[in-house]
């Protein structure tokens, strides 16, 4: 059993890195198990003394949001010793300290391995040599978990890597950026990444950031490709978009192995093209920064899950990086993980593309294809005559609804297939407003928030399934995709009920999830739910900001309806010490046992405690009847403010993550509806992201999974985390002290 647990993070920095740090320790000490915090990586523990220091619960309050480390990291020739990982064993051995958890890339991992591989050796040498060292019950091996912490998410073993996500998003930003600036003089620019054996940034980000070409380490290039990308460019402006945007990876490659410069597709494009050609390389501003949502709740979830797995069975000896793969938390063996995470340069290196992108894994390939597939499709210069395909926005809002319509509508168009976009959504529909899109127009909408096409929550009558009838009738409409929300699933259900009724609703019809509620299903997550989440942390974060001499107790209403994923997640990100979930309810105990808390808490110097609750938690115990009744009970020792965020969560530019799926999405609807086409079937699909894989299910078996009366799946994978939050969230054990958060 495992009786002092050692935290560390080495290498580059990456964003949430302190919050896996952060989880590691509560955890732990939730768990009976002290902590010993390492400073400056390797190099802290080969140097000891100062640099391994105990962590208590409030040692890492108000570290969420920051980025970087607050613990370091360095370089350490010594540690490459024997000498000095002998020394760093003496450090280890003379506090106890029999389990490691690393926070870091590839040779951080590798370094934790050869620790661990190398402990018995040491410690018998130096017991040998310091007798005094030897402490009752230390294990003959060190327990190592790894966690992945690196932006350029190049990490065999998991799907993301902590940190990849916010620098994936300050690169679509910068994308967003230079696009508005190319557009104005009418530029192309190159846009420069990292990733030396990793295009992992280059790809997603050139996907959300809807640009014309990219180039990776791990795609093969064809002797002549600077022809086929001086093509694309050239057929893209002639469709009517002067300004272009190439993203290349800092290790890409030429057929031949050499180095392909930002500077060299300047150049090529300059001169076959006779355009103004400017160069933007990002740098270290991707690494920086405050750590999106999903870097948080990653980082916290993996942090938790290693304090759990050493502290599991007894006796197990652990050498093993956990990872996120599909959705779930795996472990993999470090050795395995550093070198097939190696092994992609020296696939690259031998010219063996398809074994790197294997190595890669599927998402890889997927987004890599997709990516493909965008910058080789234009326009069909035939059309197809024998009717449209319908494509619509129903429900509220969700940020990424026009990507996905974008994406869908050109793979469509690419085909010969002429797309009309229904305004308002139904409301298109019965009153016969339909547009035809344009390629150009489309191009540009990647980035645009909200729906350019119009929606709104309406309720369709008898009389308007009649007119919506004659609507598909009059305009030989052949296909639908809807997207929208819970809603929307809702009134095509009604479309396919009505097929007897009403012949022109015998079409094949896909929908596809968006909603920042997240309550959907067949989907783990919905386009606009990551982008409301971040609004959302935005949003607290600045109220944390307030935090001032002032003892104060914010409650934050948020919206979800009757998914509390909003909630929830919110305050695994924010570190908000409660959040009010509908699938919970809200009970008069759980009040005054908050109520309680919250005196304890200002009583031990708290400045600020944050509670979320979710618009629907409860009836009768509203956002203000929750303040007033803290204000009645707190006697003057502390205020209560509110802050109801409404419509600020879903609004703003989509983040990459909902650019990306409303793009894998919009693509697969497209050719699943083009299949069904050809095939003459008339089946209504639902579209889902579970784990890494874009999915399509029928409807009915969709609306199967949906507790109709309540408006929400009858399983929500996200209350699984519920417990974590409320453990990391609490009070400390001994007395809670943080000036900002606990």
């Amino acid at each position: 059993m495992v009786k002092t647990l050692a935290v560390m993070t080495s290498g580059g920095d990456s964003p949430g890195m302190n919050a896996a740090v952060r989880a590691v320790v509560r955890r732990a000490i939730d768990r009976g198990l002290p902590v010993i915090g390492v400073y400056g990586g390797y190099e802290g523990l080969v140097a000891g003394g100062a640099s391994l220091r105990p962590l208590n619960w409030d040692d890492v309050g108000g570290i969420l949001a920051k980025g970087g480390t607050f613990l370091g990291t360095a370089r350490s020739d010594r540690f490459r010793t024997i000498e000095g990982r002998r020394q760093a064993v003496h450090n280890m051995l003379g506090l106890g300290i029999d389990a490691l958890v690393v926070i870091g890339g590839d040779g951080s991992l590798m370094g934790a391995h050869i620790l661990s591989s190398e402990w018995s050796e040491h410690a018998n040498a130096l017991l040998e040599t310091w007798p005094d060292l030897a402490i009752e019950g230390t294990m003959p091996g060190l327990q190592v978990v790894g966690l992945p912490g690196s932006i350029d998410n190049d990490l065999f073993g998991t799907d993301m890597s902590i940190g990849a996500d916010t620098a994936l998003n300050h690169i679509t930003r910068a994308i967003d950026d230079l696009t508005a600036t190319a557009a104005s003089h009418q530029r192309t620019f190159v846009v420069e990444t990292m990733g030396r054996h990793c295009g992992y940034l280059a790809l997603a980000a050139g996907l959300a950031g809807g640009v014309t070409w990219i180039l990776i380490p791990e795609q093969e290039l064809e002797l002549r490709w600077h022809q086929k990308m001086v093509s694309a460019i050239q057929s893209a402006r002639e469709t009517g978009r002067p300004h272009q945007m190439v993203v290349v990876a800092e290790g890409a490659r030429h057929p031949d192995g050499l180095h392909i410069s930002s500077a060299d597709i300047r150049k090529i494009l300059s001169e076959r093209l006779n355009i103004d050609v400017r160069v933007t390389v990002l740098g270290h501003v991707q690494r920086g920064g405050s750590p999106t949502a999903f870097d948080r709740i990653l980082a916290t979830r993996l942090g938790v899950a290693a304090v759990d797995l050493l502290l599991g069975e007894p006796d197990t000896a652990h050498c093993h990086m956990l990872g996120l793969v599909k959705n779930q938390v795996v472990e993999t063996p470090l050795l395995e993980v550093v070198e097939k995470s190696r092994a992609v340069g020296q696939e690259i290196e031998n010219g063996n593309f398809a074994t790197a992108q294997e190595l890669r894994g599927q998402s890889f390939r997927n987004s890599l294809e997709l990516v493909k597939t965008l910058s080789r499709i234009t326009p069909s210069q035939q059309r197809t005559e024998d009717g449209a395909v319908a494509i619509f926005t129903g429900g509220a809002d969700a940020p990424g609804m026009n990507t996905a319509i974008s994406v869908a509508a050109r793979c469509l168009m690419n085909q010969g297939v002429p797309v009309l976009a229904a305004r308002d959504g139904f409301l298109g529909l019965i009153r016969n407003e339909l547009m035809e899109l344009e390629w150009e127009p489309l191009v540009g909408w990647m980035n645009h928030p909200g729906s350019e096409i119009g929606t709104a929550r309406i309720e369709l009558s008898d009389e308007d399934l009649g007119r919506i009838s004659a609507t598909l009738e009059q305009n030989r409409i052949r296909g639908i995709i809807a997207i929208g929300g819970w809603g929307t699933y809702q009134k095509v259900e009604r479309f396919v009920a009505e097929r007897q009724r009403y012949s022109p609703f015998r079409i094949p019809m896909v929908v596809v999830p968006a909603s920042i509620d997240n309550n959907l299903p067949g989907t783990e997550f919905c386009i606009g739910s990551d982008t409301a989440l971040n609004n959302i942390i935005d949003a607290l974060d600045k109220i944390r900001h307030t935090a001032g001499a002032t003892r104060r107790a914010f409650i934050v209403e948020v919206m979800g309806r009757q998914s509390g994923f909003l909630a929830l997640m919110g305050a695994l990100a924010s570190g908000a010490e409660k959040a009010y979930l509908p699938e919970t309810g809200i009970r008069l105990e759980d009040l005054i046992r908050d109520i309680e808390t919250l005196k304890v808490s200002f009583r031990s110097g708290k400045r600020m405690v944050i509670f979320l609750r979710n618009e629907q938690s409860s009836y009768h115990y509203t956002t203000d009847f929750i303040r007033r009744l803290m204000e009645e009970e707190s006697k003057d020792e502390f205020e209560v403010r509110t802050a109801i965020l409404g419509h600020v969560q879903r609004g703003g530019i989509p983040t990459a993550f909902d650019r990306i799926i409303a793009s894998r999405m919009g693509a697969f609807a497209a050719f699943r509806l083009l299949d069904s086409l050809k095939q003459q079937n008339h089946d209504a699909q639902a579209l889902g992201l579970a784990g890494r894989g874009i999915e399509s299910f029928s409807l009915a078996e969709a609306m199967q999974q949906m507790d109709v009366k309540i408006g929400r799946p009858r399983r929500e994978w996200f209350m699984e985390l519920l417990e974590v939050a409320n453990a990391l969230a609490k009070c400390s054990p001994v007395c809670a002290t943080d000036p900002v958060e606990v």
